[in-house]
Parts: structure tokens; C-alpha cells; sequence
């Protein structure tokens, strides 16, 4: 028999290398080398992604969020019914699935939602192991619902290059999964190897129950009444069905619900709507209120921002945020931190059964674990932020960098000690989030151990902390962020204060002659960058050093649905650079270039709240923690130039060494106060000025 007689079933090889050698073993009559199992996407689905658990962890205090299933419960039992690693890398599917072929014979499990789901044109069940032959087709139709997304498992996983130490896809940042992006047709995912074991299906006992109306079992805080919502806010969160809105996503799920009263006529420095705050890091689960919208914050959400947050999805609850379906009722149930089920956990203790919530009682502290002083001046507050974390606040709702230095100094103490069960540390610009596994470090024993370190905390004066100058390019009043406006106005909210023109509201607010004044305080302020991950991906959030030049504003309300990426914007008294396009609310002032750099590729995991990379060439962030940002002015197509060289790996940017010292910061503020105050005094006249017509206007309550 000829060598064109013989009928030999090659797959593409991964590496041209690989495909030579096949061809050598055809022609030489050698056996044809092992090929990778992989499968073949015929139809990639509407959003198929790329997933694995717990996703990216230790990277949420430079705005990278975990990703991963958002369903992580049927996910989770799809891989233990394979024999797999809970972990293990597989599918998610929004609205409707995809075609896959098999190269070999695999056992899968599809999970999640109820859809039509057929192997070479058959009917199968979900949460069943299900043995797709070899060249066969496993096909997931239109999800009919209730519920949201899809699962499918494999077994042995997917087989994806990792970034930052996991698989999961991010496709708003463009990373994770192989491509950063959804499933397109004609590509390939490699199987790792299959397991050896595996059960016929997931017993019903654990399968959860899906519905129309769903209750969350939520702790209170970390911002309760009376501080910044009334008791009746608080009674009516509780007591309230909330609709979910079609403009949801992985980031977050929108709330159609009433409005509030508010305890608080307004957030001071931090922006003229009651629900803005000094920024701080965000809790996966959050009950977010940007204005006066509630979104309940997904794993694709931001870890940094200036809104507060009443109540949180306890961590064994926080999987049926990737179930809820615009028109489903969501209830807010208030439980105990304490009787939380354990979120590792996968059988009785995780069955959701529909409609029963069980509740013993609610906390009933306003989200407020303990309140102790630092010193005569300092105090520090602990707030609840869900079963799985502490939200440390110091002082008074001001900006004070004296506060900053405090939370730097036990930012810094706690990555030295290193305790067991922190997963998390995330700086914000007066607190410090520490986000634990419970079952290894509870709660209480946290606070203990707080409580001990504040005591081993040096004096704040004595902060000295590397800080280098970093100048960037800033495209003025840029032509995305005009359209960014319009689109707002046409799709969200065309009468806002702030619109058409955000730079002339910036100038009514701060009491300025002219919009020239504006350009002249943005491009003479030094900016110090005192959080990153303010809207993903390394974004800063920074304050002048010289309160002269810190213009006050307020966040939209509701929140843009869409900013371009790299856009600059002021809210409150703070500046951010959005890291990637997507949400946002600060006042537009221009763009400049990437602060995030694409090209760069580490992989492993960071300890929690550590730069891993923060001394190599190759991190991914441009800025870090006390930087400070110095603009010169660029024409919109010369910065067009710079953001093509930059995504072309072709990163200039002049950087200076430096240092920041509290103490002689403490010293300029002295010498300048006379000035400082004058200065604020016409500011606070033009804010009281523009709070009363928004008053007036029926925007804020009397």
C-alpha cells in the first residue's frame, strides 16, 4: 500500500515545529507524534469566555479584579463532577452558547442556566458527565432561562497561557484566557490531561435553583445609617424588591429601586452628591450607589472608588449575581456575618434553595465592627465589608495626606508580617482594605490582630517614601471626551448640571473667572498619586500637593455607561486617568497616554497588596503609590501619535527620582495657610452657590 493509500487523521499541531516533525513521521513510516487535545469553535456563542477559580487574586490593589466564573457555585461542581480541580480553566456563557468539536473522546459537564444543549444533534442533560466522541460536536443553543449564563467543564481543562497568575478572561482589559477576548470562530483551546475519575452527575441536592426573584443574603456595610444613609434608607434597602436593568454586566448588575433621602446633604471634599466619599476599595458583591443607582459590583468591577456602599452579598451568595436577568426581583436578605455559609464549600452548606434565605437576625452595628483611637486627634474605624473583609478608616471625612501616611505605614506593616488567611490589602486615600479567607483568619481574630499592630506603627511624621515625577502628555478638552459627553446626553441624561461641557462646570464650581483658569490650575498642579486601580488597570487617583490647585467637582449621576480609555478626569477633589474604556463618572478635563502597558507579559501570583513588579521593566503598571504626575499640553492628534507608539511598545516617558516627607509637606502648608485659606474660602462660596441650585433644581434634598 502506498503512502497515499494510507489514511492518517492529523489535527493541527500547535508549533510549526511540531507539524514538521509530523510530517517527517508520515513520510518515514514512523508513528505520528501525540498532538495536544484540543477543541475546535465552530460558533463561538454571544460572550463565551475563558474562566478559572478563585481568577486573578492578589492584583486588586492595582485595579486588576479577579475575573472568573461569576457563577463560580456551577462552575465549581462542574469541575468536581469531572474529577477535576475546582479551579480548573473552562467555559462561561452569556445568553446563548457555542459549537465546539472534539478532537478526542472527552467527558464534559455543562452547568449554570438551563439551555438546549446537544451532542452531534442529540439532546443531553445538563449536570451530567457527558462523553463527546472524537470529532463529535457539542452545541449550546439559546439559554431559555431563568438564569443568565452557561457552564461547560471539560475534563482535565483548558490549557491557556496565564496572566498574572491565572486563566480567567478580562476582555476589558484585553488579558487572560489566550487572547484577552471572547471566543471567536475557527480558533482552538488546548485540553489539559483528562482526569481520572469522575461521577455520573452532580447530585441534586446541590444543584442550585434558579428563579425570577432572587434574595441575597447580605451583611450591613461598610456605610450604614445614620452616618451616610437615614434608618429609613436602611429599612427600605431591606424591604424592597429592586428590578435588575438591562444595562447589566460582569462589572456590575444595575438596580431600578427608589431613591434615597440621605443622611448627608452632600460629600464635602469628595464631591457634591451625598453618596460620593474620599475613594476607597470595593468589595466583590457591594451594593454600590453611584448617585442615586444602586449596582450590585461583579468580578469584572472596579476595586477603587468614591461611593458608598450600604450592605454586601456574603461571599457564599455573590454566584447568583451571574444568574440575575434584567426584569428578575432581587430582595436583599440581612444576615449575621457570623452564620454565613463557609464559601468554600460546595454541598448543603452552599444549596441554594430558592426563595429561602435562612436568617438569624442581622448584625444590627451599622456595619461598624469597632472604633478605637490612634491618638488624641486620629481615630480609626473598622467597617464590615461583607463575611470576608475590613474596611480600616482613619480620622474624619477629610482629605488629610497626614492620613494617607497612616494607612502607607500599616499597608506596610502588614506585608512584613505577612499573617496567614490575608488575601488582599488595598490602599485607599484614608483606609485600608484587608480582605481574608475566614476559615484560616476569621474576622475577630483580625481585628485582634489590627489592634496589636497599631500600637507598632511609627509616628506618621516620619513617612519618607520614594517618589518619582512622572510627566505626561494631556490632550485639553479632547475630542473623546466631548463625545464621551454626547453620548451621555444621549443616552443616559441630557438636562445634567455638567452637561454639555464639563470644563465650564468645573470653572462654576471652583469660583473661577474663566475656563483659561482651569487649564492653568490643571497644567501648574502637581498631582500625587495616592491609589491605583481608580477605574481599573493601574489608574491613579491623585490630589494636588498645593490646595490651590485643587479643583472640586462632583461625579456624574447616574454614572457615565461609557469613558475612553486614558481619559482624565477630576471628581471631588481627585484626578484619575481611566485605565481602559468603560464606566465612569469623574468631569471630563482631557486624555492623555496609557498607563497600562499591554505588551508587557509577567506571569505568577503577587502576595497580597505587594508590587511584584513594581521594580521590573516589564510591569504592566506605569505609576505607583505617591508618584507624582506633572501634565505638559499636546494637540489631539500629537497624542494620537504617542498612544499608537506606546501600544507599539515604544514607551517614552520622562521620569525623575524623588522623595515624599510628610514633615516638610506639614511645613509648606504652614508657611502657605494665609493663601490656602483665601483660596478655599471663594471655592466653598462657589460650591454652597451651586449645591443651592441643584437644591432648587430638585437635585439634592432639602
Amino acid at each position: 500500500m502506498s503512502l497515499t493509500d494510507t489514511r492518517v487523521d492529523v489535527f493541527i499541531a500547535e508549533t510549526p515545529a511540531t507539524q514538521q516533525a509530523a510530517a517527517v513521521a508520515v513520510s518515514s513510516g514512523a508513528p505520528v507524534p501525540t498532538l495536544a487535545r484540543r477543541i475546535d469553535v465552530l460558533r463561538p456563542g454571544m460572550q463565551t469566555t475563558v474562566q478559572d477559580w478563585p481568577g486573578r487574586i492578589g492584583y486588586w490593589h492595582i485595579g486588576v479584579p479577579p475575573s472568573g466564573p461569576m457563577d463560580d457555585l456551577s462552575f465549581r461542581l462542574g469541575n468536581r463532577v469531572l474529577g477535576n480541580p475546582e479551579g480548573a480553566a473552562g467555559l462561561e456563557c452569556t445568553l446563548g452558547g457555542p459549537a465546539l468539536r472534539f478532537s478526542e473522546t472527552t467527558w464534559v459537564c455543562v452547568t449554570g442556566a438551563v439551555a438546549d444543549v446537544r451532542v452531534d444533534g442529540h439532546p443531553v442533560e445538563q449536570w451530567r458527565t457527558i462523553e463527546v466522541p472524537a470529532g463529535g460536536v457539542l452545541d449550546i443553543g439559546a439559554i431559555r432561562g431563568p438564569g443568565m449564563r452557561t457552564y461547560i467543564l471539560v475534563s482535565g481543562g483548558i490549557d491557556v497561557e496565564q496572566f498574572l497568575g491565572s486563566a480567567a478572561t478580562f476582555t476589558l482589559g484585553k488579558f487572560g484566557g489566550g487572547t484577552g477576548a471572547a471566543l471567536r470562530a475557527d480558533e482552538s483551546l488546548t485540553l489539559g490531561e483528562p482526569a481520572r475519575r469522575r461521577a455520573p452527575a452532580v447530585p441534586m441536592a446541590d444543584i442550585p435553583a434558579f428563579g425570577h426573584r432572587w434574595e441575597l443574603a447580605v451583611t450591613e456595610g461598610p456605610h450604614g445609617a445614620p452616618e451616610f444613609f437615614t434608618r429609613t434608607d436602611f429599612d427600605t434597602i431591606l424591604g424592597t424588591d429592586y428590578e435588575v436593568h438591562f444595562n447589566s454586566d460582569r462589572t456590575g448588575v444595575r438596580l431600578i429601586g427608589p431613591k434615597p433621602e440621605w443622611a448627608r446633604t452632600d460629600g464635602g471634599e469628595a464631591g457634591l452628591h451625598p453618596s460620593n466619599i474620599h475613594d476607597n476599595a470595593y468589595s466583590i458583591g457591594a451594593l454600590d450607589f453611584t448617585g442615586d443607582t444602586p449596582i450590585l459590583l461583579g468580578p469584572d468591577g472596579p476595586s477603587l472608588g468614591g461611593f458608598v456602599c450600604p450592605v454586601t452579598v456574603v461571599a457564599a451568595d455573590r454566584w447568583k449575581l451571574g444568574q440575575l436577568t434584567p426584569g428578575d426581583k432581587v430582595r436583599f436578605v440581612p444576615i449575621r456575618a457570623d452564620h454565613a455559609a463557609p464559601a468554600h464549600e460546595l454541598g448543603a452548606h452552599r444549596r441554594a434553595s430558592f426563595g429561602t434565605v435562612l436568617s438569624a437576625g442581622r448584625d444590627g452595628d451599622d456595619g461598624i465592627l469597632r472604633r478605637t483611637a490612634v491618638d488624641d486627634e486620629t481615630g480609626v474605624t473598622y467597617r464590615r465589608q461583607g463575611d470576608d473583609g475590613v474596611l480600616v478608616e482613619y480620622g474624619t471625612l477629610t482629605l488629610d495626606l497626614g492620613l494617607r501616611a497612616r494607612v502607607h505605614a500599616l499597608h506596610q506593616h502588614l506585608i512584613e508580617a505577612g499573617p496567614r488567611g490575608v488575601v488582599e490589602l488595598t490602599p485607599g486615600i484614608r483606609s485600608l482594605q484587608i480582605r481574608v479567607d475566614p476559615a484560616v483568619l476569621p474576622i475577630d481574630q483580625l481585628l485582634d490582630l489590627l489592634a496589636e499592630a497599631e500600637a507598632q506603627l511609627p509616628n506618621s511624621d516620619q513617612l519618607v517614601v520614594p517618589s518619582r515625577t512622572v510627566h505626561l502628555p494631556l490632550s485639553w478638552d479632547d475630542p473623546s471626551t466631548r463625545e464621551a459627553i454626547t453620548r451621555y446626553m444621549h443616552g443616559v441624561r441630557a438636562d445634567a448640571p455638567w452637561c454639555p461641557w464639563n470644563i465650564e462646570f468645573i470653572r462654576r464650581m471652583n469660583g473661577l473667572a474663566s475656563v483659561e483658569d482651569v487649564y492653568r490650575t490643571v497644567f501648574d498642579a502637581e498631582y500625587l498619586v495616592l491609589g491605583l486601580g481608580d477605574v481599573y488597570l493601574g489608574a491613579p487617583v491623585a490630589t494636588p500637593t498645593d490646595p490651590r490647585h485643587r479643583l472640586v467637582t462632583t461625579k456624574y449621576n447616574p454614572a457615565r455607561t461609557w469613558t475612553p480609555e486614558n481619559a482624565v478626569g477630576i471628581g471631588g477633589a481627585y484626578l484619575c486617568i481611566y485605565g481602559m474604556e468603560g464606566p465612569g463618572g469623574y468631569q471630563f478635563v482631557g486624555r492623555t497616554t496609557q498607563v497600562w502597558n499591554h505588551r508587557a507579559r509577567p506571569s505568577g501570583a503577587a502576595g497580597p497588596g505587594v508590587d511584584r513588579f513594581a521594580t521590573d521593566a516589564e510591569t504592566p503598571w506605569l505609576l505607583r503609590y505617591f508618584d507624582r504626575i506633572r501634565w505638559h499640553p499636546v494637540e489631539a492628534g500629537e497624542l494620537l501619535d504617542l498612544r499608537a507608539d506606546f501600544a507599539a511598545g515604544k514607551v517614552d516617558v520622562t521620569v525623575e527620582d524623588g522623595e515624599f516627607r510628610l514633615a516638610d509637606y506639614r511645613r509648606f502648608l504652614a508657611d502657605n495657610a494665609p493663601a490656602i485659606a483665601d483660596f478655599r474660602a471663594v471655592q466653598a462660596e462657589a460650591f454652597a452657590a451651586e449645591r443651592q441650585s441643584w437644591r432648587t433644581a430638585g437635585e439634592l434634598a432639602d
